[in-house]
């Protein structure tokens, strides 16, 4: 990380001033544009294995496994003073986390993804952070204030988002043309002999519409295991292996047909790999520097590149339809994503200033804590793997 001293200020735009090397300001979003990137190819690839027959099981329990030897490294470097043995209550709420990150959020978006495409289901990655806030609001953990223009501009975004992603879901309209050739992968892999698996709309739907809700519970879940162990890549690398165990003992127990386990040099195993390093490993150390640096609402404002780009090349390398209604339901997720962004940005500015105006006061410890518990939750957000 870099150092304070000789740095110019720069606000950041989501939450308090940091002090940020001229550097910086191209290698933060430089940084970010590649965290996307990685999502882009990874839902591609995913989507790819899934099609030649990959189960979705499978799939979890290699890419964790890769995923915590990826961050057990940093876990070494990093927290080699923490504590690394787990007493019971942490273990608890480990397990909890990665049956809630793992199985739930991630697998039923594999689950969804194979029902649907790549372009339908990203919109829903880019959904999270609003599910996450609305269950924040059922559980009264957050406010909606409708009286200030944070409020009123975070439920426009919700309402946007919600509108488009129903206009993908319920309207094609004209199916657009493109310049580019299409199915350039298709000749290359399995899905050459496997027509793209896009039929069960419905029931991909509801998968995703889980997968949201997973998440939105598995952020929650992380506030908590933060506050009982502390140490953020141990409790990663730990999730990791737990979601591995239990996506195995769960994908047994679907198919008890073992050679769906064996990974040969192919496309299936690149994917694996390529996910628990790139996703898992690069882009958690990239995620965390960015909302160290900027803030937590820094890296969700990147989250439109990974929608138009994923639209084209999903159209251009699995052979995907472009409709009408996928582009205005695209627009209008955009346009409600960042107008939500927008509004949580200012009520975190407004929650740390209330925090520094009342650091000399007595209960100045609660409100620290607090506001802590709020920025934690916005960076688990933030670091999709």
């Amino acid at each position: 990380m870099a150092h304070e001293g000789g740095a110019k200020v720069s606000s950041g735009g989501s939450g308090g001033c940091k002090a940020v090397f001229p550097a910086e300001s191209v290698m933060l979003p430089a940084s970010m544009v590649l965290v996307q990137l990685f999502s882009i190819v990874l839902v591609l690839l995913s989507k790819l294995a899934l099609n030649t027959g990959m189960q979705p099981f499978v799939l979890l329990a290699y890419r964790n496994l890769i995923g915590a030897a990826a961050v057990a490294p940093l876990a070494f470097f990093f927290e080699r003073k923490a504590k690394k043995v787990p007493n019971p209550i942490e273990c608890g709420w480990i397990t909890i986390n990665a049956t809630f990150g793992v199985i739930l959020a991630m697998g039923l978006y594999y689950y969804g993804l194979r029902g649907t495409n790549a372009t339908y289901s990203v919109i829903f990655l880019n959904l999270i952070p609003i599910v996450t806030s609305l269950v924040a609001i059922a559980l009264r953990a957050e406010k909606l204030a409708f009286t200030s223009w944070p409020g009123k501009m975070k439920l426009l975004g919700i309402l946007a988002c919600v509108g488009g992603t129903m206009v993908v879901t319920l309207y094609k309209g004209k199916m657009l043309r493109h310049p580019w050739p299409t199915h350039l992968l298709r000749p290359h892999t399995h899905a050459a002999a496997t027509p793209a698996v896009h039929h069960n709309m419905v029931a991909g739907t509801l998968f995703l519409c889980g997968s949201c809700l997973g998440y939105a519970f598995w952020f929650i879940i992380q506030v908590r295991l933060a506050k009982v162990f502390p140490s953020r890549y141990w409790a990663t690398t730990l999730t990791c292996l737990s979601g591995s165990l239990q996506a195995f003992v769960i994908g047994i127990l679907i198919d008890h047909d073992t050679s769906a386990w064996r990974l040969k040099w192919d496309l299936q195993l690149f994917t694996v790999v390529y996910s628990g390093i790139f996703n898992t490993g690069v882009a958690f150390i990239l995620m965390s520097w960015a909302v160290k640096r900027r803030g937590p609402i820094y890296p969700s404002m990147f989250n439109s590149l990974a929608m138009v780009a994923t639209v084209i090349m999903d159209s251009a390398l699995l052979g995907t339809s472009i409709f009408l209604g996928s582009i205005l339901g695209t627009l209008l997720v955009i346009l409600g994503l960042y107008a939500f962004l927008w509004g949580k940005g200012k009520e975190l500015q407004e929650a740390m200033a209330a925090a520094k105006n009342a650091s000399g006061k007595e209960e100045a410890g609660d409100c620290g804590e607090h506001g802590s518990q709020e920025l934690e939750q916005r960076r688990g957000s933030n670091e999709l793997a």
